[in-house]
């Protein structure tokens, strides 16, 4: 592999770049209109504008992007995160094109990206899912006959849909009806399908995934888990490994459910398996990220491995690096805090131009910076501009580590959610490591009671 065009961009195509690089190969980078000064159109060896910058004029333009891999005679297409990552169809046309998709194979994509499909192959895969409905609700009447079966509360999800945009908890009747119609009429104009079903909402839950790896020769292993709970509109914030509060028999038992599910789906190159845990450690698949993951530096800090020279390699169709999960060990504690362009209060994007940026003054500290000072933050993207990543020995020194960082560091220019961080680290109840997905929601209320006492 000599020539890989990129098609995304911020800091995750800066990520991939630099890998490149380390491995001598040569990158193509697209950008749109809006995107046209950012660090990682510089870096690139190659970059070509590919459109004005609402996304379907520009990173979703499928043939376009195609028609450029081939014109710069590349060996491969590496999709990064979001945008066509998890498209079958670009996956495909790569393909037939002689161009390598960085990722696993259009088919899985495909069963992986409808969640109906996905929970039906798990249960045949005898991986334990959450409750709910096996097939597409066709009315809201059924909707509420399934929903009084599976018990309230319940989750009202899109089947093609991802994140927090395309789900919705229902604690009653009245909730589920008014929000069906939007649900399927959001998920039509997201995802490009309207199908909706339920699950059982787990109370009190935590969210952790496994990152999983496979090859074209058979062979697929786990790199441990992340612990994604502290999120803010059901989308994460901040991501942590190992995960506290696990039970290590538990944890077992997860990374071979994630290797079984990987398997049941002939999983090649990087991927993600992502539960709900209860209360009692009891966990339940929730769904299959076909891509590399915003969080997978967490993962490279506690194995020590780089994920994208993975990702080259196998697609190169090289076996993995590490094909024995028993030479794979995890060391210390890593922690990923997603900064976002936006207000830390009511969570609205900031757009702007950054105008000062500092990372303190802590050693061994990872930024994944998408943004450099004098760069704008527009409002046609996800508002997160940088991540940074600590890893130490332990997690309590991880902590103390990002409290320092997050005490001194400053994004001026733009709104950020570096102070909430800085607070949120106090926390007890994120301190102590006994915390669900609901930890953030709960810590900043209590806080405006505080300041409206």
């Amino acid at each position: 592999m000599k020539k890989v065009l990129i098609a995304n961009r911020g800091e995750i195509a800066r990520r991939i770049i630099k890998t490149c690089k380390k491995m001598n190969i040569e990158t193509v980078a697209i950008y749109s209109e809006a995107d046209a000064e950012l660090p990682y159109v510089k870096e690139a060896d190659f970059a070509f504008l590919i459109g004005p910058n609402p996304v379907l004029q520009s990173y979703l333009k499928v043939d376009d992007i195609i028609e450029l891999a081939i014109k710069e005679q590349v060996d491969a297409i590496h999709p990064g995160y979001g945008f066509l990552s998890e498209n079958a169809d670009f996956a495909r046309k790569a393909e037939a094109a002689g161009i390598t998709f960085i990722g696993p194979k259009p088919e899985t994509i495909e069963k992986m990206g409808d969640k109906i499909a996905s929970r039906l192959t798990m249960i045949e895969a005898q991986v334990p899912v959450v409750p709910g409905t096996e097939e597409g609700l066709k009315s809201i009447a059924d909707a509420k006959v399934a929903a009084s079966k599976i018990g309230y509360p319940i989750m009202l999800k899109a089947s093609a849909g991802g994140g927090g945009i395309g789900m919705i908890r229902c604690d009653d009747e009245e909730t589920l009806e008014k929000n069906f119609e939007s649900i399927k009429t959001r998920a039509k104009s997201y995802f490009g399908n309207d199908v909706v079903f339920l699950e059982k909402f787990i109370d009190a839950s935590r969210h952790i995934e496994v990152q999983i790896f496979g090859d074209n020769d058979g062979n697929i292993v786990h790199l441990f888990e992340r612990n994604c709970s502290v999120q803010r509109r059901n989308q994460k914030v901040l991501e942590e490994s190992p995960s506290p509060n696990f039970p290590q028999e538990a944890r077992v038992k997860l990374f071979e459910a994630a290797v079984k599910a990987a398997k049941a789906v002939d999983y090649v190159n990087a991927g993600t398996v992502e539960f709900i845990v209860d209360q009692n450690h009891q966990f339940y698949f929730l769904e299959m990220n076909t891509r590399l993951q915003v969080e997978h530096p967490v993962t490279e800090a506690v194995t020590g491995f780089d994920l994208v020279e993975w990702q080259l390699k196998v697609a190169a169709g090289e076996k993995l690096p590490v094909t024995d999960q028993e030479s794979i060990s995890s060391h210390g504690h890593a922690f990923e805090f997603r900064i976002y362009a936006e207000d830390p209060k009511t969570f609205f994007p900031s757009p702007g131009t950054i105008t000062h940026q500092y990372w303190g003054d802590e050693v061994g500290i990872r930024v994944e910076a998408g943004y450099e000072e004098g760069n704008k933050v527009t409002p046609f993207y996800d508002p997160m501009i940088s991540k940074v990543i600590i890893h130490e020995e332990n997690r309590k020194m991880a902590i103390e580590k990002a409290q320092k960082v997050f005490g001194s560091a400053k994004i001026e220019g733009v709104k950020t959610n570096m102070d909430l961080f800085h607070q949120f680290l106090d926390a007890e109840s994120f301190k102590s490591g006994v915390y669900s997905t609901s930890v953030l929601g709960e810590w900043m209320q209590q806080q405006r009671e505080e300041v409206s006492k």
